[in-house]
C-alpha cells in the first residue's frame, strides 16, 4: 500500500514547476510505483496560459478549486473550468489551458505513468513512456 502526503512531496523531485511559473505539479504516484498511471495534484496559476499537446499520454483532470478554461485547438471550442468539472484528453487533444481569476487546483491522472520529473517540451508534451 502506498501512503503519501503533500508535505512529503513538496520540495522534492516529484514537486515539479513550469519554467515560466504557470503551473506546479506534485506527483503522488509515478512510473516507479508500477501502477500503470500517475496521479498529480496540480496548481494552474491565475491569469496564465499554457499550450499543451500530450502526444504520448492520455490525461483525465478533475478541478477541485479555482477557475479557468480549456480551449480545444482542433475545434475552437472553449470550456469553462471550476470546482466540480472534469475533462479527459482521450484523443491526445491539443489545447490551451488558461488560469482564471484565481489559481485552479486540479487532480490529474496520466496514462502511461510519468517518471515524475518531466516538464513540457516545446510542443507542450511529455516524452513517451513505457506502459505497464
Amino acid at each position: 500500500m502506498l501512503i503519501r502526503t503533500i508535505d512529503e512531496i513538496s520540495g522534492g523531485n516529484a514537486d515539479v514547476k513550469a519554467e515560466n511559473g504557470n503551473w506546479q505539479s506534485r506527483r503522488f504516484i509515478t512510473q516507479a510505483d508500477n501502477m500503470g498511471f500517475s496521479l498529480h495534484d496540480t496548481i494552474i496559476k491565475a491569469g496564465t496560459e499554457t499550450k499543451i499537446w500530450y502526444k504520448y499520454h492520455l490525461e483525465a483532470v478533475y478541478c477541485i478549486a479555482g477557475n479557468g478554461s480549456i480551449h480545444e485547438l482542433d475545434t475552437g471550442i472553449t470550456h469553462q473550468l471550476r470546482s466540480g468539472v472534469m475533462y479527459a484528453l482521450n484523443k491526445n487533444d491539443r489545447h490551451i489551458l488558461r488560469g482564471g481569476t484565481e489559481d485552479m487546483r486540479m487532480i490529474c491522472v496520466f496514462y502511461p505513468a510519468l517518471k515524475g520529473d518531466e516538464i513540457h517540451d516545446e510542443n507542450g508534451s511529455y516524452p513517451p513512456q513505457e506502459s505497464r
